[in-house]
């Protein structure tokens, strides 16, 4: 559900410090109401041509999305996927072209890839994936089962538009096989998942996974069944120790 002032209108009460868009920013009444709460504004790139609008219109952050971010892509300036390209480039180019906070998303899961983000010109990092297997994480147990399954058999990911309608990343399973990750003919977003939604019920029903969009980056090995808190604090460990991002 897009923005609007009838979310804001919920949200007001709470004062949040910081809020974060995907697909772009709301229109610019809202965002000067959400600017007005003393609220820090972020928002997700995955061009350099996107970073460069959200930096013009002062947004706080920008989150850096690599092409091998789980779930669905940022992109709000442009449709073509093959503008996507990977979190280290993406960084470089964004990073010499803008002065905002960067915040790198996609593959990362050990501390050598929060490092790597770093001196690619990142002040922080947002991980997703890695900790879909964590026992606090509400991922479906077939979803679950899909990732482990996935990491023992050399499994991969890939962009797919017929779940919603936009792209995103996830598991590649028999509809994306057969119906063609990237169809031309998926209907627009949200309409493409009304209609999956179908297939999707019968087959989560008999205990299949082979309609529903199983979200994953394509660091599927990172994934791991612990806690978050576990999670964390083996990132944190991980960072190797001759620089300051811990």
């Amino acid at each position: 559900m897009p923005f609007n002032h009838e979310i804001a209108d919920a949200i007001e009460a709470f004062k949040p410090e910081v809020m974060s868009f995907h697909f772009g920013l709301p229109q610019e009444d809202l965002l000067k109401r959400v600017r007005s709460w003393g609220c820090k504004v972020i928002s997700s790139a995955t061009t350099v041509a996107e970073a460069e609008y959200l930096a013009e219109r002062g947004v706080d952050g920008i989150i850096v999305q690599g092409i091998e971010a789980g779930g669905h892509r940022g992109m709000f300036l442009s449709d073509d996927v093959n503008t996507q390209v990977e979190l280290e480039t993406l960084l470089k180019q964004i990073a010499s072209r803008v002065d905002v906070a960067l915040i790198a998303a996609g593959g990362i899961g050990d501390g050598h890839g929060v490092k790597a983000a770093m001196e690619n010109g990142a002040c922080a990092v947002q991980i997703g994936s890695a900790y879909l297997l964590c026992d606090e994480a509400n991922t479906s147990s077939l979803h679950k089962a899909a990732i482990e399954h996935a990491a023992k058999t050399q499994g991969h990911t890939a962009l797919t538009n017929i779940f919603s309608g936009r792209p995103a990343r996830g598991i590649v399973n028999r509809a994306m096989t057969e119906l063609g990750a990237m169809n031309p003919h998926a209907p627009a977003f949200p309409y493409a998942t009304n209609l999956m939604t179908q297939l999707r019920k019968e087959s989560e029903a008999i205990g299949m996974s082979d309609f529903s969009p199983l979200w994953c980056g394509a660091n599927i090995t990172a994934c791991r069944k612990i806690s978050a808190g576990e999670m964390t604090l083996a990132l944190m460990e991980s960072v190797p120790h001759d620089n300051n991002y811990e």
